[in-house]
Protein backbone atom coordinates (compact mmCIF):
# COMPACT_ATOMS: atom_id res chain seq x y z
CA UNK A 1 0.00 0.00 0.00
CA UNK A 2 1.16 3.51 -0.82
CA UNK A 3 0.48 6.51 2.05
CA UNK A 4 -0.16 9.61 0.31
CA UNK A 5 -2.88 12.45 0.63
CA UNK A 6 -3.98 11.19 4.37
CA UNK A 7 -4.92 7.70 3.13
CA UNK A 8 -3.87 4.42 2.36
CA UNK A 9 -3.58 3.31 -1.67
CA UNK A 10 -3.55 0.39 -3.48
CA UNK A 11 -1.70 0.27 -6.54
CA UNK A 12 -5.14 -0.89 -9.02
CA UNK A 13 -6.86 2.22 -7.22
CA UNK A 14 -3.65 4.60 -7.94
CA UNK A 15 -3.57 3.09 -11.88
CA UNK A 16 -7.65 3.58 -12.05
CA UNK A 17 -7.09 7.61 -11.15
CA UNK A 18 -4.22 8.28 -13.00
CA UNK A 19 -3.31 8.23 -17.16
CA UNK A 20 0.27 8.40 -16.64
CA UNK A 21 2.16 7.90 -13.11
CA UNK A 22 3.96 11.16 -13.78
CA UNK A 23 0.75 12.75 -12.30
CA UNK A 24 2.11 11.14 -8.76
CA UNK A 25 5.84 10.70 -8.85
CA UNK A 26 8.60 10.30 -11.33
CA UNK A 27 11.74 11.04 -12.97
CA UNK A 28 12.58 13.95 -15.68
CA UNK A 29 16.01 14.19 -17.76
CA UNK A 30 17.03 17.40 -19.35
CA UNK A 31 19.69 19.51 -19.72
CA UNK A 32 20.81 22.71 -18.41
CA UNK A 33 21.28 25.44 -21.11
CA UNK A 34 22.94 28.53 -19.40
CA UNK A 35 25.95 29.92 -18.03
CA UNK A 36 28.93 27.46 -16.55
CA UNK A 37 26.05 24.87 -15.82
CA UNK A 38 25.59 24.80 -19.63
CA UNK A 39 25.55 21.21 -20.94
CA UNK A 40 25.03 19.01 -17.51
CA UNK A 41 22.71 16.42 -17.66
CA UNK A 42 20.08 16.81 -14.43
CA UNK A 43 17.69 14.19 -13.36
CA UNK A 44 14.53 15.51 -11.27
CA UNK A 45 12.94 13.43 -9.44
CA UNK A 46 9.36 13.84 -7.52
CA UNK A 47 7.57 11.67 -4.87
CA UNK A 48 3.75 12.67 -5.07
CA UNK A 49 4.75 13.92 -1.02
CA UNK A 50 6.06 17.16 -1.64
CA UNK A 51 10.05 16.13 -1.84
CA UNK A 52 11.16 16.70 -5.19
CA UNK A 53 15.31 16.51 -5.80
CA UNK A 54 17.68 17.13 -8.60
CA UNK A 55 20.57 14.45 -9.17
CA UNK A 56 23.40 16.17 -11.71
CA UNK A 57 24.67 13.10 -13.92
CA UNK A 58 27.35 15.25 -14.99
CA UNK A 59 28.92 15.75 -11.73
CA UNK A 60 28.97 12.14 -10.33
CA UNK A 61 25.50 12.03 -9.79
CA UNK A 62 25.34 14.07 -6.71
CA UNK A 63 21.95 15.32 -5.56
CA UNK A 64 21.96 19.38 -6.55
CA UNK A 65 19.08 20.74 -5.45
CA UNK A 66 16.69 19.55 -2.87
CA UNK A 67 13.19 21.04 -1.38
CA UNK A 68 9.86 19.68 0.15
CA UNK A 69 6.59 21.54 -0.71
CA UNK A 70 8.31 24.15 -1.77
CA UNK A 71 10.61 24.81 1.27
CA UNK A 72 14.48 24.67 0.50
CA UNK A 73 16.09 21.68 2.08
CA UNK A 74 19.97 22.46 1.20
CA UNK A 75 22.38 25.24 0.72
CA UNK A 76 23.20 26.39 -2.23
CA UNK A 77 26.37 28.52 -3.16
CA UNK A 78 26.99 31.46 -4.68
CA UNK A 79 29.19 29.62 -7.43
CA UNK A 80 25.50 28.17 -8.97
CA UNK A 81 25.74 25.24 -11.32
CA UNK A 82 29.50 24.68 -13.03
CA UNK A 83 29.78 21.76 -15.26
CA UNK A 84 33.05 19.77 -15.18
CA UNK A 85 35.01 21.77 -17.73
CA UNK A 86 35.29 24.67 -15.11
CA UNK A 87 36.70 22.69 -12.75
CA UNK A 88 40.44 23.80 -11.51
CA UNK A 89 42.11 20.60 -9.67
CA UNK A 90 44.82 22.44 -7.77
CA UNK A 91 44.88 23.60 -4.27
CA UNK A 92 41.59 25.40 -3.29
CA UNK A 93 40.18 25.27 -7.03
CA UNK A 94 37.32 23.20 -6.22
CA UNK A 95 35.60 26.00 -3.93
CA UNK A 96 35.45 27.53 -7.40
CA UNK A 97 32.68 24.69 -8.51
CA UNK A 98 31.78 23.70 -5.72
CA UNK A 99 27.18 24.31 -5.82
CA UNK A 100 26.35 23.21 -2.44
CA UNK A 101 23.56 21.32 -2.91
CA UNK A 102 21.95 18.71 -0.76
CA UNK A 103 24.99 16.15 -1.45
CA UNK A 104 28.74 16.48 -3.15
CA UNK A 105 30.84 13.42 -2.78
CA UNK A 106 34.49 14.02 -1.70
CA UNK A 107 37.05 11.55 -3.09
CA UNK A 108 37.67 8.65 -3.99
CA UNK A 109 41.40 8.79 -3.01
CA UNK A 110 41.43 12.51 -1.50
CA UNK A 111 39.38 14.67 0.65
CA UNK A 112 40.08 17.53 2.94
CA UNK A 113 43.65 19.84 2.48
CA UNK A 114 45.25 19.49 -1.15
CA UNK A 115 48.19 17.11 -0.53
CA UNK A 116 50.50 15.36 -2.83
CA UNK A 117 50.36 11.91 -4.37
CA UNK A 118 53.64 10.39 -6.05
CA UNK A 119 54.70 14.08 -7.47
CA UNK A 120 50.77 14.63 -8.14
CA UNK A 121 48.91 17.63 -6.88
CA UNK A 122 45.47 16.74 -5.36
CA UNK A 123 42.91 19.23 -4.55
CA UNK A 124 41.20 20.08 -1.79
CA UNK A 125 38.25 17.34 -1.66
CA UNK A 126 39.13 15.33 -4.71
CA UNK A 127 38.32 15.11 -8.59
CA UNK A 128 34.80 12.74 -7.94
CA UNK A 129 32.07 15.54 -7.77
CA UNK A 130 33.25 17.03 -10.43
CA UNK A 131 33.43 13.69 -13.48
CA UNK A 132 30.58 12.89 -15.23
CA UNK A 133 28.73 9.37 -14.72
CA UNK A 134 28.79 7.02 -17.58
CA UNK A 135 26.28 4.22 -17.99
CA UNK A 136 23.16 6.30 -16.81
CA UNK A 137 20.23 4.86 -16.26
CA UNK A 138 17.31 6.15 -14.83
CA UNK A 139 13.54 4.00 -14.43
CA UNK A 140 10.75 4.32 -12.69
CA UNK A 141 8.50 0.76 -11.73
CA UNK A 142 5.79 -1.13 -9.50
CA UNK A 143 7.05 -3.81 -7.52
CA UNK A 144 4.17 -5.15 -5.45
CA UNK A 145 2.66 -2.49 -4.15
CA UNK A 146 5.56 -0.08 -4.16
CA UNK A 147 6.29 2.29 -7.28
CA UNK A 148 9.79 2.52 -7.34
CA UNK A 149 11.81 5.66 -8.36
CA UNK A 150 15.70 4.67 -9.12
CA UNK A 151 18.65 6.23 -10.97
CA UNK A 152 22.37 4.30 -11.14
CA UNK A 153 25.06 5.21 -13.54
CA UNK A 154 28.74 4.70 -12.59
CA UNK A 155 31.56 7.16 -12.47
CA UNK A 156 35.45 6.44 -13.09
CA UNK A 157 37.96 8.46 -11.21
CA UNK A 158 41.71 7.11 -13.65
CA UNK A 159 45.11 8.26 -14.83
CA UNK A 160 48.14 6.84 -17.06
CA UNK A 161 50.46 5.67 -14.25
CA UNK A 162 47.67 6.79 -11.43
CA UNK A 163 44.59 5.46 -9.88
CA UNK A 164 41.38 3.32 -11.55
CA UNK A 165 38.87 3.88 -9.06
CA UNK A 166 34.93 3.21 -10.45
CA UNK A 167 32.23 4.51 -8.22
CA UNK A 168 29.09 2.17 -9.28
CA UNK A 169 26.07 5.05 -7.27
CA UNK A 170 22.29 4.24 -7.42
CA UNK A 171 19.67 6.65 -5.95
CA UNK A 172 16.41 5.43 -5.04
CA UNK A 173 13.01 6.49 -3.43
CA UNK A 174 9.29 5.59 -4.01
CA UNK A 175 5.72 6.67 -4.19
CA UNK A 176 4.29 8.27 -1.03
CA UNK A 177 8.28 8.70 0.27
CA UNK A 178 10.19 11.37 2.07
CA UNK A 179 13.48 9.51 1.94
CA UNK A 180 16.45 9.24 -0.48
CA UNK A 181 18.76 6.40 -0.60
CA UNK A 182 21.76 6.09 -1.87
CA UNK A 183 24.15 2.50 -2.22
CA UNK A 184 27.73 3.18 -3.42
CA UNK A 185 30.01 1.04 -4.20
CA UNK A 186 34.02 1.60 -5.14
CA UNK A 187 36.01 -0.92 -6.65
CA UNK A 188 40.01 -0.85 -7.48
CA UNK A 189 40.00 -2.11 -11.53
CA UNK A 190 43.66 -1.00 -11.37
CA UNK A 191 46.46 -3.59 -10.33
CA UNK A 192 48.11 -1.65 -7.35
CA UNK A 193 47.07 -0.82 -4.21
CA UNK A 194 45.27 2.30 -4.07
CA UNK A 195 44.76 5.25 -1.68
CA UNK A 196 40.61 5.21 -1.01
CA UNK A 197 39.64 7.98 0.89
CA UNK A 198 35.47 8.99 0.92
CA UNK A 199 33.43 12.32 2.41
CA UNK A 200 29.85 12.84 2.09
CA UNK A 201 29.80 16.43 1.93
CA UNK A 202 25.63 17.14 2.71
CA UNK A 203 25.31 20.73 2.86
CA UNK A 204 21.77 22.33 4.83
CA UNK A 205 20.91 25.38 4.87
CA UNK A 206 17.85 28.24 5.33
CA UNK A 207 15.42 27.58 6.21
CA UNK A 208 16.26 24.92 7.79
CA UNK A 209 19.41 25.55 8.91
CA UNK A 210 18.66 28.60 11.33
CA UNK A 211 19.68 29.85 15.06
CA UNK A 212 16.39 27.44 16.26
CA UNK A 213 17.78 23.85 14.68
CA UNK A 214 19.70 21.73 16.79
CA UNK A 215 22.04 18.74 15.46
CA UNK A 216 21.67 15.56 17.63
CA UNK A 217 24.76 12.86 17.28
CA UNK A 218 25.00 10.56 19.92
CA UNK A 219 28.81 10.52 19.84
CA UNK A 220 31.26 8.13 21.58
CA UNK A 221 33.88 10.89 21.07
CA UNK A 222 34.14 14.96 19.80
CA UNK A 223 37.45 16.29 18.46
CA UNK A 224 37.70 20.09 17.36
CA UNK A 225 39.69 20.46 14.23
CA UNK A 226 41.52 23.51 15.07
CA UNK A 227 41.71 26.33 17.73
CA UNK A 228 38.44 27.81 16.19
CA UNK A 229 36.67 24.99 16.51
CA UNK A 230 37.74 24.54 19.93
CA UNK A 231 36.65 27.25 20.77
CA UNK A 232 32.97 26.79 20.03
CA UNK A 233 32.90 22.96 21.01
CA UNK A 234 30.33 22.71 23.67
CA UNK A 235 27.93 24.43 21.54
CA UNK A 236 28.40 21.98 18.53
CA UNK A 237 25.02 20.87 18.66
CA UNK A 238 23.40 24.73 18.28
CA UNK A 239 23.59 27.28 15.82
CA UNK A 240 23.58 30.99 15.91
CA UNK A 241 22.11 33.85 13.18
CA UNK A 242 24.64 35.11 10.50
CA UNK A 243 27.56 36.52 12.08
CA UNK A 244 29.82 38.82 10.23
CA UNK A 245 33.56 37.62 10.24
CA UNK A 246 32.52 33.96 11.34
CA UNK A 247 35.61 31.35 10.97
CA UNK A 248 34.53 28.03 9.78
CA UNK A 249 34.49 25.56 12.75
CA UNK A 250 34.74 21.74 12.35
CA UNK A 251 34.16 18.91 14.90
CA UNK A 252 34.57 15.42 14.21
CA UNK A 253 32.63 12.88 15.81
CA UNK A 254 32.44 9.11 15.62
CA UNK A 255 28.97 7.93 15.77
CA UNK A 256 27.53 5.24 17.93
CA UNK A 257 26.00 2.87 15.57
CA UNK A 258 23.27 0.50 16.98
CA UNK A 259 22.65 -3.37 17.10
CA UNK A 260 22.56 -3.40 13.62
CA UNK A 261 26.05 -1.23 13.13
CA UNK A 262 23.44 1.56 11.84
CA UNK A 263 24.38 5.11 13.29
CA UNK A 264 21.38 7.87 12.91
CA UNK A 265 21.96 12.15 13.19
CA UNK A 266 18.84 14.30 13.16
CA UNK A 267 18.85 18.07 12.30
CA UNK A 268 15.67 20.10 13.44
CA UNK A 269 14.00 22.77 13.29
CA UNK A 270 10.69 23.34 15.24
CA UNK A 271 10.19 27.06 14.56
CA UNK A 272 9.27 25.64 11.25
CA UNK A 273 8.12 21.90 11.75
CA UNK A 274 10.77 20.33 9.91
CA UNK A 275 14.04 18.36 10.08
CA UNK A 276 16.41 15.64 8.23
CA UNK A 277 17.44 12.56 9.33
CA UNK A 278 20.32 10.59 8.40
CA UNK A 279 21.00 7.01 8.97
CA UNK A 280 23.68 4.87 7.43
CA UNK A 281 25.92 2.16 8.02
CA UNK A 282 29.42 2.89 10.15
CA UNK A 283 30.91 -0.26 8.91
CA UNK A 284 32.81 1.47 6.36
CA UNK A 285 32.10 5.08 7.23
CA UNK A 286 33.00 5.21 11.05
CA UNK A 287 33.35 9.38 11.47
CA UNK A 288 31.24 12.04 10.91
CA UNK A 289 32.43 15.66 9.83
CA UNK A 290 30.14 18.79 11.73
CA UNK A 291 30.92 21.95 9.39
CA UNK A 292 29.25 24.78 11.29
CA UNK A 293 29.35 27.72 8.89
CA UNK A 294 27.84 30.79 10.35
CA UNK A 295 28.40 33.66 8.35
CA UNK A 296 26.74 35.83 5.60
CA UNK A 297 25.87 34.14 2.72
CA UNK A 298 27.89 31.69 3.79
CA UNK A 299 25.53 30.31 6.02
CA UNK A 300 25.46 26.32 5.99
CA UNK A 301 25.58 23.28 8.10
CA UNK A 302 27.52 20.36 6.55
CA UNK A 303 26.80 16.41 7.72
CA UNK A 304 29.66 14.55 6.07
CA UNK A 305 29.99 11.18 7.03
CA UNK A 306 33.42 9.61 6.32
CA UNK A 307 35.86 6.45 5.98
CA UNK A 308 38.63 8.04 7.71
CA UNK A 309 39.54 10.60 9.95
CA UNK A 310 41.27 12.66 6.95
CA UNK A 311 40.79 16.47 6.88
CA UNK A 312 44.55 16.98 6.70
CA UNK A 313 44.60 15.57 3.30
CA UNK A 314 46.07 12.28 1.77
CA UNK A 315 49.72 12.51 2.65
CA UNK A 316 48.90 14.00 6.38
CA UNK A 317 46.37 10.91 7.04
CA UNK A 318 48.88 8.43 5.89
CA UNK A 319 51.21 9.82 8.42
CA UNK A 320 48.99 9.54 11.17
CA UNK A 321 48.46 5.71 9.96
CA UNK A 322 45.09 6.20 8.75
CA UNK A 323 44.62 6.13 5.06
CA UNK A 324 42.20 3.06 3.62
CA UNK A 325 43.53 1.43 0.45
CA UNK A 326 42.25 -0.75 -1.88
CA UNK A 327 43.41 -3.33 -3.01
CA UNK A 328 43.62 -4.68 -6.79
CA UNK A 329 39.63 -5.76 -7.70
CA UNK A 330 38.70 -4.73 -3.90
CA UNK A 331 35.48 -3.31 -3.66
CA UNK A 332 33.78 -1.41 -0.67
CA UNK A 333 29.94 -0.24 -0.09
CA UNK A 334 28.57 2.32 1.40
CA UNK A 335 24.84 2.97 2.02
CA UNK A 336 23.35 6.01 3.29
CA UNK A 337 19.23 7.00 4.00
CA UNK A 338 18.31 10.66 4.18
CA UNK A 339 14.52 11.78 5.16
CA UNK A 340 12.78 14.56 5.62
CA UNK A 341 11.23 14.63 8.97
CA UNK A 342 7.74 16.26 9.54
CA UNK A 343 7.73 17.94 13.37
CA UNK A 344 5.07 18.58 16.15
CA UNK A 345 5.46 22.03 16.97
Amino acid sequence: MVSLYNRNWSRAELQRRVGSMSQLAGIRLSELSDGKGRGCRVLDVWTGTGLRFQVNADRALDISACDYKGIPMCWRSQAGDVAPAFYEPKDLGWLRSFSGGMLATCGLNQFGSPSEENGTEIGLHGRISNLPASQVNYRTYWSSEDYILEISGEVRQAAVFGENLVLRRRITTKLGSNQISIHDEVTNEGFESTPHMLLYHFNVGFPVADETTQLTIDSKEVLARNEDAQKGIKNWDHFQAPTPGFQEQVFIHSPKANELGIARVDLNNLQIGLGLRWSYDTTNLPYLMEWKMMGEGLYVIGIEPANCNGLGGQNATLKQGGLPFLQPDESRSYQLNLEVVSLDK
